[in-house]
C-alpha cells in the first residue's frame, strides 16, 4: 500500500468526525430524556405537549436513524475506495479517450445517481415509517416516486454545469482555478435566491399568495406595524407530504418572499401567525440574509482554498491508485476531507444565526407583543415534537436557532409574563453533561 500515512489520516479523519458526532447525539438523547423528565410540567404547559414518551420516542427514532445512515453511507464509501471502485471507475472513463472536463462530468453525474439510489431505502423508512408512525406522513407513494425523480434531474443538472466548469477551470487556470471556482460558487449562491422561489421549489409545492380575507387582513396589520408596505406572501401546501410547522423567508429584492405551510395556518391562530411573520420580516428588515450571505462568501473561500491544495497534493491520488491527471478524482476525495472542516467550523455559522432569531424574536415582541409569540414558539415546538431541552454540545454543532426554553424566558423577561403560554421555562436548560 503506497502512503501508509495518507490512508491513516484520510480513514482517522472521517471515521473519527462519525464517531464523534454520533457521541454527541447519544449524549443529546441521554439529556433530553432526564431533563423531559424533570420538566414534565413545564413541557405540557408551554408545549402543549401531553404525551411525553410520544416526545421522548419521536426524538430517539430519529436521532438513532440518522447514525445509522451516516455510519452506512461511511461504511459503503470506505468500502468502495478501499475495494478500488474509484481507480476502477477512473481507468474505465480514461480508456473512452475523452477530455478530462467530459470524463469528470459523466463521473460526478454518475455520484449523484449513486447517492440518489444509496438515500432512497433511507427516505422510505422515514417517510412511511417513522413519520407515518407518529402522524406526520401525508406523501403517497406516488408522489414520493415523483419527489425521487425530480430531485434527482436537478442533482444531475446541478453537478453536471457546476463539476464542469470547475474541472474546465483546472484545465485552463491551473494555478488560479480556486479563485475562479470560488467566484463561480457566489454567482450560482445569488442565482439560486432568485431561481429557487420563482423555479425550484414550485417544483414540489404549489404557492398560494394570500389575497382577501381574514388573514389577509392580519398580514397588512404586520407590515403596518413593521413600517412596510405589503410584499409578496404565499401559503404552501406543506400538508400534501407532511404535517409539520414551518415558516421561511427567502430571496432578495422583487422575489423575496415569506412563505407559511399551509398547516401553520390550519394549526395557529392569528396572534400566532402575525408574531411569525413579524420574525420573518425581521430577518428582511436586518439584512440578515445579506448577512448570512457574506458569511457564506467568507466560508466559501476558505473551503475552496482548502480544496485546491488537496487537489494538487500528488500522495493523495497515488495512495489510491489513480493519476494525479483524474482531477475529478481528486475533487471528489478533496471534498471528503472538507466535510469534517465543515462539520467542525459549524459553531462559526451557527452563532451569526443564532444572533439573528434572538434579533428576529426581539423584533416580533417589539411589534405584536412576546405573549403571542411566546404561544407561536410553544405551538411550534409541541406540533413538531421537536426535543425542548438539546445537549449544549450537541446544540453548539447543530442549532441554527436556540432552544425553544431559551427564546421564550427571553420573551418572558421583556415583560407580559402573565400570559396563558407562558408558564415558567426551566430555569437551566443545560444543567451539566451526562
Amino acid at each position: 500500500m503506497q502512503y501508509p500515512l495518507v490512508h491513516v489520516g484520510f480513514v482517522l479523519l472521517l471515521v473519527g468526525t462519525q464517531a464523534v458526532f454520533t457521541l454527541l447525539s447519544v449524549l443529546n438523547v441521554r439529556h433530553a430524556d432526564r431533563l423531559l423528565d424533570r420538566e414534565q410540567e413545564w413541557v405540557e404547559t408551554a408545549l402543549g405537549v401531553d404525551d411525553l414518551d410520544e416526545l421522548r420516542g419521536y426524538h430517539r427514532l430519529t436521532s438513532a436513524f440518522s447514525e445509522l445512515q451516516s455510519w452506512v453511507g461511511l461504511g459503503v464509501l470506505l468500502i468502495v475506495l478501499y475495494a478500488g471502485g474509484l481507480s476502477w471507475a477512473v481507468e474505465l472513463l480514461a480508456a473512452t479517450s475523452q477530455s478530462v472536463v467530459l470524463q469528470g462530468i459523466v463521473f460526478f453525474v454518475g455520484l449523484a445517481v449513486a447517492a440518489q439510489l444509496f438515500s432512497i431505502p433511507f427516505s422510505v423508512v422515514s417517510t412511511f415509517g417513522i413519520e407515518e408512525i407518529f402522524g406526520f406522513n401525508n406523501q403517497t407513494a406516488k408522489l414520493f416516486v415523483r419527489d425521487t425523480l425530480v430531485q434527482l434531474g436537478l442533482s444531475v443538472v446541478f453537478v453536471a454545469i457546476l463539476g464542469g466548469a470547475v474541472l474546465a477551470f483546472i484545465e485552463w487556470l491551473p494555478t488560479l482555478w480556486p479563485a475562479a471556482a470560488w467566484g463561480l460558487f457566489v454567482v450560482v449562491s445569488l442565482v439560486m435566491q432568485i431561481l429557487y422561489p420563482r423555479v425550484i421549489a414550485p417544483l414540489f409545492n404549489d404557492f398560494e399568495p394570500v389575497d382577501a380575507g381574514e388573514l389577509r387582513e392580519a398580514v397588512e396589520d404586520v407590515f403596518e406595524r413593521a413600517g412596510f408596505a405589503t410584499s409578496d406572501i404565499y401559503t404552501m401546501d406543506a400538508s400534501r407530504r407532511s404535517s409539520h410547522l414551518n415558516a421561511y423567508f427567502i430571496g432578495f429584492g422583487r422575489t423575496k418572499r415569506v412563505v407559511l405551510f399551509d398547516t401553520l395556518v390550519e394549526k395557529m391562530d392569528l396572534p400566532e401567525l402575525q408574531s411569525v411573520l413579524a420574525h420573518e420580516l425581521a430577518h428582511w428588515k436586518e439584512a440578515h440574509i445579506w448577512k448570512q450571505f457574506a458569511a457564506g462568501v467568507v466560508q466559501m473561500a476558505v473551503v475552496v482554498a482548502v480544496l485546491g491544495w488537496l487537489v494538487s497534493f500528488d500522495p493523495l491520488y497515488a495512495a489510491f491508485g489513480i493519476p494525479a491527471s483524474a482531477t475529478y478524482a481528486g475533487l471528489l476525495l478533496a471534498g471528503l476531507l472538507v466535510g469534517p472542516l465543515l462539520q467542525f467550523t459549524a459553531p462559526l455559522s451557527n452563532k451569526l444565526s443564532l444572533a439573528h432569531e434572538r434579533e428576529a424574536d426581539d423584533y416580533a415582541a417589539e411589534i405584536m407583543g412576546p405573549a403571542p409569540m411566546i404561544d407561536a414558539l410553544g405551538r411550534l415546538a409541541g406540533e413538531n415534537l421537536a426535543n425542548p431541552f438539546p445537549h449544549p454540545w450537541y446544540a453548539t454543532f447543530h442549532y441554527s436557532h436556540p432552544p425553544i426554553p431559551e427564546r421564550i424566558r427571553r420573551l418572558q423577561e421583556r415583560g407580559d409574563s402573565d400570559v396563558a403560554a407562558s408558564a415558567d421555562s426551566p430555569e437551566n436548560i443545560a444543567p451539566g453533561t451526562d
